[in-house]
């Protein structure tokens, strides 16, 4: 996760950059969100005969969990490295290259498809979910899920830190965090909202080292070494006896119908 969960960690390069800490990403970021892609195969009903398809699949864990329910997966991601860790992760999966308004597949081929934190890093959201839109059967689900409002954020709480150690504010929210917004969006591309609900998502490091180094991901060791000490001094109140950590998150997971 960048620093601020509203932007990638490098906005003029990211395919690169998340090919570069795909290894890094998977091991400190990969489990992360398993309450969230739960509750979206629950949500969407996802099991034998469904076709879906993961929209910025990362490193292939929802791809890899509906494989498992029965699911016919496929995966796109605009990092070279994701795609070759999601192949691993789901074997089975068509996973490719590709970015979110530019999908590689026929018309009204999935009867699922999953957006998870990726719509808000869309250089242009309304084009990204008519593409999905494309793609879907008449009557198709499209699950979007992210980052809920800051305030049900903990791990905002380190990201205002680093933005006070540099003489700042912290970024705008995103606009997609809040509801309206993303029910806005999906109603212009002609879905219509049928659920929305909040998933609790904890994030944990098991020791300092795994906070520093998850929380600071894409540092170099200088940037890890300057800035360490405040994610450290941060994170304070969420530390556990035994010295590890537990960041309380919520995702918002909103899933819309496209017209039969």
């Amino acid at each position: 996760m960048p620093e601020d969960p509203d932007r990638a960690p490098d906005d003029d390069g990211a395919p690169d950059t998340w090919t570069a800490l795909a290894g890094d990403w998977a091991a400190s970021w990969g489990g992360f969100a398993g309450p969230a892609r739960a509750a979206l195969l629950d949500a969407t009903g996802a099991g034998p005969g469904t076709r879906l398809l993961d929209v910025g699949c990362g490193t292939g864990e929802l791809l890899a969990e509906a494989a498992a329910r029965g699911a016919a997966a496929a995966g796109a991601d605009i990092a070279p490295g994701m795609v070759a860790r999601a192949r691993r992760a789901a074997p089975g999966a068509d996973v490719r290259v590709a970015d979110a308004a530019g999908l590689p597949w026929p018309d009204g081929v999935f009867d699922v498809v999953a957006a998870v934190n990726v719509l808000h890093l869309a250089d242009d959201p309304g084009a990204a979910v008519a593409e999905v839109v494309r793609v879907l059967v008449p009557g198709g689900l499209l699950a979007v899920c992210g980052w809920a409002e800051r305030d049900r954020c903990e791990l905002d709480a380190v990201e205002a830190a680093l933005a006070a150690d540099d003489g700042e504010e912290p970024g705008p929210e995103g606009p997609l965090r809040r509801e309206e917004p993303v029910r806005a969006l999906l109603a212009g591309a002609g879905l219509e909202v049928e659920r929305v609900t909040l998933v609790e998502v904890p994030w944990t490091a098991a020791d300092e080292r795994a906070l520093v180094r998850g929380l600071l991901l894409g540092e170099d060791a200088a940037g890890l070494a300057e800035r360490g000490p405040v994610v450290v001094a941060a994170a304070e109140r969420f530390r556990g006896r035994d010295g590890s950590y537990r960041l309380r998150n919520a995702f918002r997971l909103v899933v819309a119908r496209a017209p039969a």
